[in-house]
């Protein structure tokens, strides 16, 4: 595994291919290249019987370069980053950012290919690969990609822990309209929290906390953090999971955690908030340097779900 820091300075986990399973992919695109150029070969053998020889030559090497060349360019640009190869093994082709391949990317992958892996038998490719740190060869470096895996495992860490304060209203909240992919994405965001800066933290919380209070009810109390919302609806949706596959298969939760909260009033959440065994309680802020007095501005609006948005 290894982080991968987009253009908007978030830090995204990503699998880099291994070698075998890139070699093997390279395989399979180079039998479906040479199978292609034998068929054409042919081809152009047969229909130019009584043509010049001088065309004959130029129609050979035309084709050769358009296939060894376009065959790996046409794929990764229409497919963003998979040939048949990758496409068989679960690999993909990402710009240095996490990005997708551009067109730009992929020529100059496949013109130093026809040189790594068609004129020098591979060898430059293997001796970069085994150097560079991410596996990368002379086109990766050249083009500024990387070859991930997507097919890798899922991990989402360990459980997350239910904020005390919130538990009683946790257990009234309407989920069954809760998209997975939002819920994924909070979980993202929560296991990357101590990754991104301050102000990428109280964005994307804003952002993904109000997104998902569209599908959730009631709205939380106010003043509660969208990091402690989302554990929350996160905790709870996991908690009533459990007890789900625990009833289906006639077996008390293993868990205390997963009984129902007792429903206690609910308590303001303390500002800043206490370290209630979550993982992601934020930093204490640093002293700052007295700052000139500023023109005061309007207060800013609040967003669905009680969530501020940064000023």
């Amino acid at each position: 595994m290894t982080d991968v820091v987009t253009g908007e300075a978030v830090v995204v986990e990503v699998r880099i291919a291994q070698l075998p399973s890139r070699a093997l992919a390279l395989l399979i695109d180079m039998t479906v290249q040479f199978v292609t150029l034998f068929g054409v070969s042919q081809l152009i053998g047969v229909l130019a019987w009584n043509a010049d020889e001088a065309l004959v030559v130029m129609l050979y090497i035309a084709f050769t370069v358009s296939v060894l060349v376009g065959y790996p360019v046409v794929f990764e640009t229409l497919s963003r980053g998979r040939s048949l190869g990758k496409l068989a093994l679960g690999l993909r082709v990402v710009s240095d950012d996490g990005g997708p391949e551009r067109f730009r990317q992929a020529l100059f992958r496949g013109l130093s290919g026809m040189v790594e892996f068609w004129m020098l038998g591979g060898a430059p490719a293997l001796i970069g690969s085994l150097i560079s740190e991410k596996g990368k060869r002379l086109g990766d470096v050249f083009a500024g990609t990387v070859v991930i895996a997507e097919r890798s495992p899922r991990q989402y860490g360990p459980p997350l822990e239910m904020p005390p304060p919130l538990a009683a209203w946790a257990a009234t909240l309407e989920l069954s309209r809760l998209p997975e992919g939002v819920a994924a994405t909070a979980r993202q965001y929560l296991m990357r929290w101590h990754d991104l800066s301050p102000a990428v933290q109280h964005e994307m919380g804003v952002r993904i906390a109000t997104e998902m209070s569209a599908f959730v009810s009631p709205p939380p109390p106010s003043g509660v953090p969208p990091f402690a919302y989302l554990t929350a609806v996160l905790a709870e949706r996991r908690r009533r999971d459990q007890v789900r596959l625990a009833q289906r298969i006639g077996a008390p939760p293993p868990d205390p955690r997963f009984q129902a909260p007792s429903q206690a009033p609910y308590q303001p959440y303390p500002q800043p908030p206490a370290p209630y065994g979550l993982p992601f309680a934020p930093p204490t802020p640093a002293p700052q340097a007295p700052q000139p007095p500023q023109v005061p501005q309007a207060p800013p609006t609040t967003t669905p779900g009680g969530f501020v948005p940064p000023a």
